[in-house]
């Protein structure tokens, strides 16, 4: 029996055309507090860690970072709750005040019973207590509460195009959030805002292996990145809310005006609500 034997070139051009993605964190970025520049702090971020940017870059952006340089803090001592509040409040068991504000930031009322409260939130989404955070908002977060951004679309936009004049690149941006799910246990990434980039990918018409053509194939790429850059983000003490992916290939002629605001399933197509 021969023996082939594979050069150490041949090697490297194996690997060389293997697909692989890259991700980094983004080292050093300081507590982010209202009225900071965050595009300033990527910017500082990426030189620090010796990255830097390349067009088919994308930037994964936890909302929290967001929603505090916008100062989308609310001080639970200052609502006064109302009666509809005091109502949802005695049947889930959290703090009327609370409640106020998750209804502020609710179209409606998904699911609640004790100890939960699923809403749809006025973004299209629907999420526990209407994204709204108490972790990692700072020394006081007990009284203080933290809303996701108003136009998480408008804001990856905003911040796309800030970093293009700060560094001559326009990267994606991601601004990802974590929520849970109905019919499986755990918290994942999930995308509410984006820009430069297909948020949701469709693939209808195009062919697989055996050249049929895909009739129901669209692909939820930026909640696909938002899980991704959630294994290096985390969600607890790790300090590391910016994320640069890069080595994502997209379909020729893939759109990059998409919208976070896409994934929303509408209305009449939830079977679930």
């Amino acid at each position: 029996m021969g023996l082939v034997m594979e050069s150490h070139t041949e090697k490297r051009i194996l690997l060389v055309n293997t697909p692989q993605i890259q991700m980094f964190s983004l080292p050093g970025l300081p507590i982010v507090k209202p009225g900071d520049d965050v595009a300033r702090l990527i910017a500082d971020g990426l030189e620090r860690g010796g990255l830097v940017l390349q067009p088919s870059d994308i930037l994964v952006v936890t909302s929290k970072i967001v929603s505090k340089s916008e100062g989308r803090f609310v001080d639970l001592r200052t609502v006064t709750p109302s009666e509809r509040a005091r109502q949802v409040a005695a049947i889930t068991g959290k703090e009327p005040e609370l409640v106020e504000v998750i209804l502020s930031e609710s179209a409606s009322i998904s699911r609640m019973r004790q100890g939960t409260l699923v809403t749809r939130h006025r973004l299209g989404f629907v999420s526990a207590n209407a994204g709204i955070d108490r972790s990692n908002v700072g020394p006081d977060g007990e009284m203080w509460v933290l809303l996701l951004p108003v136009d998480p679309d408008a804001s990856a936009r905003r911040l796309r195009e800030a970093l293009h004049t700060l560094t001559g690149v326009a990267p994606a941006i991601v601004i990802s959030d974590t929520h849970g799910r109905p019919f499986r246990l755990g918290n994942v990434g999930v995308a509410i805002g984006a820009a430069g980039l297909p948020a949701l990918l469709d693939l209808r018409g195009r062919d697989d292996l055996f050249h049929r053509k895909l009739m129901h194939t669209d692909i939820a790429l930026a909640d696909e990145l938002a899980a991704a850059a959630d294994l290096l983000s985390g969600q607890a003490a790790e300090g590391r809310p910016v994320t640069l992916i890069r080595g994502v290939c997209l379909p020729p002629g893939a759109p990059d005006d998409g919208r976070a605001a896409d994934l929303n399933r509408p209305l009449d197509l939830d079977l679930f609500r």
